[in-house]
């Protein structure tokens, strides 16, 4: 079989949103059994791969960069609460969604685009690798994150809103580090400004967090994970996001099941947001799938 063969892709989301694209697909446990590899060579100080299976943990980046001429395209899901009951399935007959494309420029380089259908947002992203950890070299792995997201929901004639109050930007740096073969920690400081505050009273206009992540591997395809974001300050009647969740590695896919009292799916609304309280069972099943290809030729 060549290395190089042209597909095409069709992919059924639940918008009906179908995608064809000529791509190979992208084997996952081989870039992992490459890492375990240079990982076993403790005098070379080779970079350290798959510190975390994704791009992102629940909500939260990570240090992960995806690879140059890569594409994930990427389906997350967020159901009604729990405690709905059963009338409504337990939170099933509801769910909120995100569609997005990231695309890998450069190995520490990559970018990002999604639309969610909380209200009706668009987003998109820079995120750039600084510090790439190696074995025998940096113990960590340092990337930055710029995004910025624009609310097209109607608030109706009255409510005077113009374009840049609908804008919000959000700035992030995350520091990883991948411990053992087994476990993989995270630290990602966050500031975010709303350029008009339309869905909350209280709080500022500038938004300080600080989230915990991390990731507990229990087999070759499967990990256990955590995610946490602290506010400093925040709008009245929102909580801190918490979510737990399994990734399941199958080689070109990764999918992440999760439960999480986060509805949003971009970097503000999850962080600052969320109003589901995890001790009134306010809490919702969830889950992303990605899909990753390749658009480009690989050296």
């Amino acid at each position: 079989m060549k290395l190089y063969t042209k597909r095409l892709m069709g992919m059924l989301c639940a918008t009906l949103i179908t995608i064809t694209a000529s791509a190979q697909q992208v084997d996952l446990f081989k870039m992992q059994d490459s890492a375990s590899a240079a990982e076993a060579n403790k005098n070379a100080k080779e970079p350290v791969v798959n510190t975390f299976y994704s791009t992102r943990l629940v909500n939260g980046h990570t240090v992960e960069i995806l690879g140059p001429g890569s594409m994930d395209f990427r389906v997350n899901h967020r159901f009604a609460p729990l405690n709905q009951g059963i009338y409504e399935l337990f939170g099933l007959d509801a769910a909120t969604m995100r569609l997005g494309f990231d695309f890998g420029l450069s190995k520490d380089l990559m970018i990002g685009i999604g639309r969610t259908t909380y209200y009706k947002e668009y987003d998109w992203f820079v995120k750039y690798r600084l510090v790439h950890q190696k074995t025998g070299g940096a113990p960590v792995s340092i990337a930055i994150l710029g995004a910025m997201a624009y609310r097209t929901f109607d608030y109706g004639a009255a409510a005077n809103v113009s374009g840049s109050d609908r804008t919000v930007t959000t700035a992030q740096l995350m520091v990883g580090s991948k411990l053992s073969q087994h476990t993989s920690v995270q630290v990602s400081p966050t500031y975010t400004h709303y350029n008009r505050i339309m869905n909350f009273t209280g709080g500022s206009n500038d938004l300080f967090s600080v989230g915990f992540l991390a990731r507990q591997k229990i087999s070759r395809r499967v990990s256990i994970n955590a995610e946490y974001f602290w506010q400093a300050n925040r709008f009245n009647g929102t909580q801190d996001p918490f979510s737990l969740g399994v990734d399941i590695n199958t080689g070109g896919h990764v999918f992440q099941l999760h439960i999480t009292n986060s509805t949003g799916m971009n970097e503000h609304t999850a962080i600052h947001e969320t109003t589901g309280s995890w001790g009134k069972g306010d809490i919702r099943f969830g889950f992303n799938i990605s899909r990753i290809f390749t658009i480009g030729k690989r050296k």
